[in-house]
């Protein structure tokens, strides 16, 4: 299986792009929430991938993080609810308004996206309440071994609370050049955001 695929972006648009990986042409589906993060064509991008197969067909669904990866294999696991409607489901709502919509159950929000109805709602709620724990990308720790990650476990000994943190953590090294995200740099940037 496929998990992950990291080459040149030779084609994009909003619903799946090509990737060129050592010379072989790979056509993945992709989420609005992805294609907002995907670089300009030519360039290099990393997608994590989840692989359906079928007798009729390999498709390749790819994802800009972990966590959007993990919440559309969820999806998918349920009754009724194949590849397409997953990817609708996370184009139409940010991972972190679908999870909280989903631990609030609120079924109006997600019947608002289309290919859902009331039913259909009430099962994602029954079925996903519980199981979403940590796919909120917001407040997902950052990359371990990283500075974000030195940042995030200096603020949680100081006593703020950990997706806070992880949340404000993560909007910094989106937010700052790359050259500005040291130790330092983030924990000063952050306690100024987490005391206001």
């Amino acid at each position: 299986m496929i998990g992950l695929l990291s080459g040149k972006l030779l084609e994009k648009d909003f619903s799946g792009c090509l990737l060129d990986v050592s010379g072989v042409g790979y056509e993945v589906f992709i989420p609005l929430s992805t294609f907002d993060r995907l670089p300009l064509e030519n360039e290099t991008v990393t997608l994590f991938i989840h692989t359906q197969v079928r007798e009729d067909a390999i498709t390749l669904f790819g994802f800009a993080t972990r966590e959007e990866k993990k919440l559309f294999q969820q999806l998918i696991n349920i009754s009724g609810v194949g590849g397409k409607l997953a990817l609708n489901i996370l184009s139409a709502m940010p991972a972190g308004s679908f999870c909280a919509a989903v631990a609030s159950g609120d079924v109006k929000s997600l019947s608002r996206i289309n290919g859902i109805g009331k039913r259909t709602a009430e099962r994602l709620i029954v079925e996903l309440k519980g199981k979403l724990a940590g796919i909120d990308p917001d407040t997902a720790a950052p990359d371990s071994g990283s500075a974000g990650a030195d940042a995030a476990a200096a603020l949680e000994q100081l006593g703020y609370r950990k997706d806070l943190v992880n949340k404000t953590v993560n909007a910094l090294l989106a937010e700052l050049p790359a050259g500005d995200c040291t130790v330092e740099n983030l924990i000063r940037a952050a306690l100024m955001k987490l005391n206001f």
